[in-house]
């Protein structure tokens, strides 16, 4: 795998906690303006610039993009971003509840990507990929990083390892009560030992932001085939990127809730879903599953614990064995009638980080009508499906913390 130092585009150290704000997809337009409100250093101004501009506004106009660039070079002007004089490396720490992880920051190369070495498992919607080409376009920057695996390597982390022994540049606790610590690599020494081990990979994989990834790849690509003197050393050949060792990440639950029953009553749906699962009742105690093939429902007010049978699932493929594929296959489609999990409005989808009172809640005030309680995927769950070239359903991986956005930036003009 390729990848280089840059010259990173950052805060100083006193803005560091004020310009640091949560990836564009995690919140709605509302939410970031919220956010945002009393707070000129908040990337989020960036990143979703439509909030600087009348709530009225087409998300996708020209004049938005634009806007987000305008936002950036005017924190530049203002000192709060500078740029660092030789390329380097990064190393970026989140601790949430005491676990730490800790991951690399590097520019990932567009050929990488083209070629299929960078491997992704979920499939991007067009109109969220097109908005992220415009803004990377328009402001010529990596302005959020993406979320890399790699499978670990003991070279690598002792060389990690030595690194964060030192005192980083940016050590905050943000609002959620996430950690975030960088530290800057600037030894030719040690950038040149972490890139000869990256040469040594067959890939890495795309654990969070695929549109961001797709965007960054393609305007990457398109700026190269615009550039009649293009040599493969500009700086649009790579995008940003943080790389962790794959035994340091946590993949959550991502769990779904269902508006209605189909016309069943809640008797027949249990009679109609007996067939594919060994079903306790649970009561008013809260069933978190605990193993592979092992759901929570719930329904009434009342949890159950739904076992798959093993006649409906297939360990040995890597799609089939997903409890998100049995739920889909046993319950979602035959009995529910949702057959695509991308627009029917009548399946929402709750981040576990939520926990289970919020499917509790949106059960009991009537919005929903059952909820599912799911078993998250592991990180070789997802390495098997993106190295046999396969594709997640919908909504199955949920990785927490998230990286904060307007710590890193990446220029792709810069000289």
């Amino acid at each position: 795998m390729d990848i280089k130092p840059f010259k990173g585009l950052r805060p100083k150290p006193e803005f560091a906690s004020k310009v640091a704000c949560r990836p564009y997809d995690v919140l709605d337009s509302d939410e970031a303006r919220l956010e945002a409100k009393d707070n000129p250093y908040s990337f989020l101004n960036v990143i979703k610039p439509e909030i600087t501009l009348p709530a009225d506004i087409d998300h996708y106009s020209p004049a938005v993009y634009k806007a987000g660039k305008k936002y950036f070079n005017q924190l530049q002007s203002q000192g709060v971003f500078f740029q660092d004089s030789k390329e380097c490396i990064y190393i970026y720490e989140l601790i949430m509840q005491g676990r730490s992880q800790i991951g690399i920051v590097a520019c990932a190369a567009v050929e990488d990507y083209m070629q299929g070495k960078i491997k992704k498992h979920e499939l991007t919607r067009p109109d969220k990929e097109n908005d992220r080409k415009n803004h990377v376009r328009v402001s010529m920057l990596n302005a959020e990083p993406v979320f890399f695996a790699y499978k670990a390597d003991l070279h690598l982390d002792k060389l990690v390892e030595s690194v964060v022994k030192t005192k980083p540049v940016y050590d905050f606790v943000a609002d959620d009560s996430i950690q975030h610590r960088i530290w800057i690599v600037d030894d030719d020494i040690t950038i040149a030992s972490v890139i000869k081990i990256f040469t040594t990979m067959d890939a890495t994989y795309v654990a969070d932001g695929h549109h961001r990834t797709a965007a960054a790849a393609l305007v990457g690509n398109d700026l190269r085939n615009e550039n009649p003197n293009h040599t493969g050393d500009e700086e649009y050949n790579y995008f940003l990127a943080v790389h962790f060792p794959d035994n340091k990440l946590v993949i959550c639950d991502y769990n779904r809730v269902i508006k209605d029953l189909n016309s069943h009553t809640s008797e027949s749906f249990l009679q109609e879903i007996s067939g594919s699962f060994n079903i306790r009742k649970m009561g008013k105690d809260q069933y978190k599953p605990k193993s592979l093939h092992d759901i929570g429902m719930y329904l009434d007010g009342e949890w159950y614990a739904l076992t798959a049978n093993p006649d409906t699932f297939n360990d040995d493929d890597p799609i089939g064995v997903l409890d998100v594929t049995i739920l889909s296959d046993q319950i979602l489609k035959p009995v529910l009638d949702i057959h695509d999990l991308r627009t029917d409005s009548r399946i929402e989808f709750v981040g576990g980080i939520r926990g289970l009172e919020e499917l509790e809640c949106r059960v009991n005030n009537g919005e929903m009508a059952v909820a599912f309680a799911m078993y998250p995927v592991s990180m070789k769950q997802l390495i098997d499906i993106a190295d046999n070239g396969l594709i997640m359903p919908p909504k199955v991986t949920w990785f927490e913390p998230k990286l904060r956005s307007g710590l890193l930036v990446h220029s792709l003009d810069q000289e």
